[in-house]
């Protein structure tokens, strides 16, 4: 397996696409509850590979990944050849970019003392989309980029 295994939730809620995954493989669904029954490691098998097949088709269309702390902001943009990150450290203890109020107060003091800035490049490992993985792994969150493009265009004034 090269991602991880889908949680029982997200099986829910790919109820059709694991039925059509199986359709496409000739197995029924007797013979999936049969297989799950007589052959549990090959249903297991069978779980693992949709399970990537999931992950590859999510991770093919990332672009912006969030790893939102209380203190500090990491903000990707996964581009063809390489990863840009912004990263954003809020040296005010009293803070939690977490919540409403904090995140509040960063809008209004974003360039204060308070707040330092980092960007940096880097290229992929030779898989993207596995690196895209790690990073959500660790916490990281699929989004439209809105906030990483906020920044860019503040930096570039």
């Amino acid at each position: 397996m090269k991602y991880t295994r889908l949680t029982k939730e997200q099986f829910e809620e790919l109820h059709q696409e694991f039925i059509n995954f199986l359709a496409t493989q000739s197995i029924t669904a007797e013979e999936w509850a049969r297989l799950k029954e007589d052959q549990p490691e090959v249903a297991e098998q069978e779980l693992d590979v949709f399970s990537d097949l999931i992950w590859e088709g999510v991770l093919g269309g990332v672009r912006y990944l969030e790893n939102i702390s209380d203190a500090q902001m990491h903000l990707f943009d996964c581009g063809e050849k390489e990863m840009k990150l912004l990263s954003v450290k809020v040296m005010n203890p009293e803070i939690d970019l977490r919540t409403a109020e904090g995140f509040t107060w960063f809008r209004k003091n974003w360039q204060s003392d308070f707040v330092e800035y980092l960007t940096a490049s880097k290229a992929y490992s030779g898989d993207p989309k596995r690196d895209k993985f790690e990073l959500i792994k660790k916490g990281a969150v699929i989004t439209k980029g809105e906030l990483y493009q906020w920044f860019e265009s503040i930096m570039e004034e």
